[in-house]
């Protein structure tokens, strides 16, 4: 007998709602369209470097003066005021440069005719972002370096969400650092945060002439913690060793060592060299050269690790970047150290629309459709399932019906019922003695004087 085509049903439901729901999370994990910044209808966008034509009127006026004004905004704007320009009907700019943007106004006999905003800016670069933790107890820093400087209207903007969740993402706004020449985002760790919950970090950089969105970045907390560089790194030859070198060198000012210690590398190489002799897994503060060019200068160089750290084999994966110790004219060492970006007045912006960073939750469309996604496939397999035990059951009926008129068999037994074991005692009782029996257990029987 063939099988009812029911269940076919459901299962197609399913497979349906299925691919609906990747296609939902493809969508969620597509990322934040990341377009160029809107802008308005009297706006003329120009390029560094190229030509650009104002065109006061599609009909030039006839027999009258065409004179052209302008309020920049760069250098070359004194107290923001006007600066008279050619006349004509078209104004031709050459060469343009950032410090052309302003507002242009074309006038006829002191009339305003038309004003125009002139915008020079580039397509911002490709971010790519690498992010870093300077300690437990510091906040993730993700940064990306920059060939140029950006335009001023350029806007860097980076989220941060939880994988795997429906969740809003943080939005941070990031900073540009002009010495460093790179944008600079700081993420906020909120107290007790998981340090092995791995989190999507999404970028866009975007200005009037484009947007470009960086490859989202997949990070743990602790999978990003790179130490600073030891501080006070001072090399010293030993009296009576001509080859032997002491090294020294303190805790980066930001790693506490009262809760967390430090591990650290240290490699050296004579300077006439060009590989270097490393030495791990040193946990004090100084170290012993017994290996060193008897009057020869040396290279000293040492990083920190974290004592916890993920993979002891390989110190150069999750270490931060080195100390040195160059020699210098007058055989002594000087240290050099990265430049600090975030003292007290370390930093300037690059003007126009970068500013502080800034932190605040931004509503996601995907969670909800991911949410409503579960939602519909959680429903269809409780009908899927619903249908399936419904059809088992209607079958399960069908095969134990009888027809009717069929005799029915009574089984009758064929003795009667023995007793429960409960009910039966484990000795018989006593029975009547017959005339001339024997007591058999009862010795003064035989003894009497019957």
């Amino acid at each position: 007998m063939a099988r009812p085509p029911g269940p076919l049903l459901p299962a197609a439901l399913l497979l349906l709602l299925l691919l609906l729901l990747l296609l939902l999370l493809a969508a969620a994990a597509a990322g934040r369209p990341c377009g160029p910044a809107g802008l308005s209808r009297d706006t003329v966008l120009g390029r560094p470097g190229a030509n650009v034509t104002l065109t006061c009127q599609d009909k030039g006026p006839v027999n009258v003066t065409v004179s052209w004004q302008v309020e920049e905004r760069g250098a070359a704007a004194v107290g923001g005021r006007s600066r008279r320009l050619a006349e004509g009907n078209a104004l031709l700019l050459r060469r343009l440069r950032y410090e052309d943007s302003g507002r242009y106004s074309c006038y006829v006999g002191g009339h305003l005719l038309r004003s125009l905003r002139l915008l020079v800016e580039e397509p911002p670069e490709t971010p790519r972002v690498s992010c870093y933790r300077r300690s437990h107890d510091k906040d993730v820093l993700c940064e990306w370096p920059l060939r140029a400087k950006p335009s001023p209207g350029t806007r860097a903007m980076l989220w941060v969400k939880r994988r795997f969740v429906a969740e809003n993402a943080t939005e941070q706004q990031c900073r540009y650092f002009s010495k460093a020449r790179k944008f600079v985002c700081r993420v906020k760790v909120p107290p007790g945060a998981d340090d092995t919950k791995p989190l999507v970090v999404s970028t866009c950089v975007n200005n009037g002439a484009g947007g470009s969105a960086g490859e989202d970045r997949i990070i743990t907390l602790s999978s990003v913690l790179k130490p600073d560089p030891p501080l006070n790194v001072t090399v010293e030859a030993l009296e009576k060793a001509p080859q032997r070198l002491r090294v020294n060198w303190s805790y980066p000012s930001s790693w506490d060592p009262r809760f967390y210690w430090l591990r650290f590398q240290v490699r050296y190489r004579p300077e006439p060299a060009q590989t270097f002799t490393e030495v791990d897994q040193v946990t004090t503060t100084w170290l012993d050269i017994h290996d060193a060019w008897r009057g020869t200068r040396h290279v000293v160089q040492v990083r920190a690790q974290e004592e916890f750290g993920h993979d002891p084999r390989d110190l150069t994966f999750d270490m931060g970047p080195f100390s040195s110790q160059f020699p210098m004219e007058d055989g002594t060492y000087g240290v050099t150290l990265p430049p600090e970006l975030f003292g007290e007045g370390a930093a300037d912006g690059a003007g126009g629309d970068i500013v502080e960073a800034s932190t605040h939750s931004v509503a996601s469309p995907y969670a909800f459709l991911v949410a409503g996604g579960s939602l519909l496939l959680g429903i269809a397999l409780f009908v899927g399932i619903v249908v399936r035990y419904r059809q088992t059951w209607r079958m399960g009926g069908r095969r134990g019906a009888k027809p009717e008129g069929e005799a029915q068999h009574v089984l009758v037994p064929l003795g009667p019922p023995s007793p429960p074991l409960s009910e039966t005692p484990l000795l018989s009782p006593p029975s009547p003695l017959a005339p001339g029996a024997l007591h058999v257990t009862n010795l003064d029987y035989f003894f009497s004087g019957r």
